[in-house]
């Protein structure tokens, strides 16, 4: 039995329970179960704070681009050009011409406000799941002139499904669009305004955006908002979300300094920054949970400690050095903090399968953009957890480990 073996399997023997030592294993037990519970605990929660944000990004990129191009102080008149030399830009998977007005749209006596998005039918659906999200209605429908009393043509318009309730319209139903800028006369500003046809709704599970966006064609757009020659700007999606940057930098040197160029991690950057600092404070919070079971251990090991002062003092005159004993008491920190850290991986992991394929806990759609709270554990978080449980059951077992190797054997034996 060499060296380490023979430390292990005191470790061991000294875990295993006597009648004189039911309490100390119970304190053992407790441990065990303290730092299952703050791993179990830090797991979910870390699992719930990622699926969280992995479906917040995924319903905003779903909605909007990956990347926004403007012209500072106007529109972009030659953008079927800069759209052909965008497309050759590395990453760049597709590309697509806006117009964007804030609007007021009117249904008998209800009114409410929406970002009125004008969108090339035949290439928006490339780089925007809008018609993913359409849950009435077809997107085709925003092409041609639509009739709803069978003799006058509107053009086609696609709102959201909360703003279709607040304006008690639905497909087929006319709808009024009022801009704020209009026409000057000697009465003052009169708004313009045009009549058009609900196409279809969509629902992107977002409130904001079911509440405040309409789509319409471009070419309606350009005539409402009077830019026959322009589009507002250019969207963009990449192949790869995480590595805009570089994409960003190419199109800046390829457009120029009077374009302005920003990918949504700029765009959403206060929504993200607010996330990541909730999920290191959650995590934080929840380590105390693993220092309190790590007082335990210690608790555990102190006891163990004074329980064990004949055999320390006979392995030390038997030639046991100070570090062999030291390390003993150590691997039985180690032991329990690491039962503890395993048995919180396999609970945190098997409550995160059952939620996201039984959906235990529901969540109310009228409150949450989610019907189902999903949990996404990544590998990087279950070592990071782990990394951090069995760290800090090491350090609980520093003070009561050396107090056992500095144990004097005549000390111990005296009144044996």
């Amino acid at each position: 039995m060499n060296k380490f073996s023979y430390e292990l399997f005191i470790a061991l023997r000294y875990l295993r329970a006597k009648r004189k030592q039911v309490f100390i294993s119970l304190i053992t037990l407790i441990s065990i179960i303290g730092v299952a519970i703050g791993v179990m605990a830090l797991i979910l929660v870390l699992g719930v704070m990622t699926g969280f944000t992995d479906d917040l990004r995924e319903k905003i990129l779903g909605t909007n681009s990956h990347i926004v191009i403007n012209k500072y102080f106007s529109g972009i008149k030659d953008h079927e050009s800069k759209i052909a030399d965008l497309n050759k830009v590395q990453n760049v998977y597709a590309s697509t011409p806006f117009i964007i007005s804030t609007v007021m749209l009117s249904s008998g006596s209800r009114v409410s406000p929406v970002i009125l998005h004008g969108v090339d039918i035949s290439t928006a659906p490339d780089v925007i799941d809008i018609k993913k999200s359409i849950i009435e209605g077809d997107l085709m429908l925003l092409q041609n002139p639509i009739s709803f009393d069978n003799s006058t043509k509107h053009p086609g318009i696609i709102i959201g499904k909360e703003l279709s309730e607040i304006l008690g319209i639905g497909t087929g139903s006319p709808v009024t669009v009022i801009s704020p800028t209009g026409l000057i006369s000697p009465a003052g500003m009169i708004p313009g305004w045009k009549k058009f046809m609900v196409a279809g709704i969509f629902e992107s599970g977002m409130y904001e955006y079911d509440t405040g966006m309409a789509y319409i064609s471009l070419s309606d757009a350009q005539k409402f908002v009077k830019m026959p020659e322009e589009v507002g700007g250019i969207w963009l999606k990449v192949n790869d979300i995480y590595r805009t940057e570089k994409v960003v930098a190419d199109i800046r040197n390829l457009l120029g300094p009077e374009y302005q160029v920003r990918d949504w991690k700029e765009m959403h950057k206060n929504l993200y920054a607010a996330l990541k600092l909730e999920k290191t404070a959650m995590f934080i919070i929840l380590i105390l949970i693993i220092i309190v079971a790590a007082f335990s251990i210690v608790a555990t090991l102190i006891m163990m400690v004074n329980d064990k002062n004949r055999e320390i003092a006979i392995l030390k005159s038997m030639g046991a050095k100070s570090s062999s004993i030291m390390r003993i008491f150590m691997l039985q920190g180690l032991i329990i903090g690491l039962s503890g850290t395993v048995i919180g991986l396999v609970g945190g992991c098997s409550l995160a399968f059952l939620q996201n394929n039984f959906h235990i806990i529901s969540l109310s759609k009228d409150v949450y953009y989610i019907p189902n709270l999903t949990i996404k554990i990544n590998s990087w978080d279950l070592f990071f957890v782990a990394f951090i449980a069995i760290l800090i059951s090491f350090i609980a077992t520093l003070y009561p480990s050396r107090q056992a190797a500095n144990l004097e054997p005549a000390e111990a034996l005296r009144y044996e």
